[in-house]
């Protein structure tokens, strides 16, 4: 059996009798016969959760003023953001229609939105990553970006994002995503 399945299965055992488990001394580790002892075992490495998409509303009247319109140009919805959030987040938090099926990890396009012309000169270079998804973007135009990129500052307070006419999913059963 190898060193890593026996000090899997000591911790295992070791959690299941919600005993704590001493680290391990790595100066030692040259036999199995060490590691099996308890006093040889390591703690194991957590870091702490990552909440995507948390958006906190902000009172009214005193956030960022985004304003949404369909494909054809009508408005459909104006909101406040803090600064920082991310459009993505911020219309999965107001219930309005931007898919991100890769849940803003830059690996899809279906977060496309078509931005204001000044508010997008105001916007940080879109990173590699980010131009290759836009590549297979529906309607791709000179202003457009993925809404899981775009987060809101003071400066593009009043900002318009538009929403393409379609999207380029890889879901065809016709399920929605829904925000965790």
């Amino acid at each position: 059996m190898s060193s890593f399945r026996v000090l899997r299965s000591m911790r295992i055992y070791a959690f299941v009798r919600d005993r704590p488990v001493p680290p391990l001394n790595h100066w030692t580790r040259s036999s199995s016969e060490k590691l099996c002892r308890p006093s040889m075992r390591r703690w194991l490495h957590g870091s702490q959760i990552q909440r995507h998409g948390n958006v906190t509303r902000p009172a009214p009247g005193t956030g960022i003023k985004l304003h949404f319109k369909d494909a054809k140009g009508n408005l459909f919805k104006t909101i406040e953001a803090n600064e920082g959030d991310d459009i993505l987040s911020l219309a999965h938090e107001h219930d309005i229609d931007l898919e991100g099926a890769c849940e803003g990890s830059v690996a899809c396009s279906t977060c496309h939105v078509i931005l204001s012309p000044e508010h997008y000169d105001l916007l940080p270079e879109p990173s590699d990553d980010e131009n290759d998804m836009l590549d297979m973007a529906f309607g791709l135009t000179d202003t457009s970006r993925l809404g899981c990129q775009v987060q809101v500052t003071r400066e593009l307070d009043g900002m318009t994002a538009t929403l393409p006419s379609a999207t380029r999913n890889m879901f065809v059963d016709g399920k929605k995503p829904t925000h965790h």
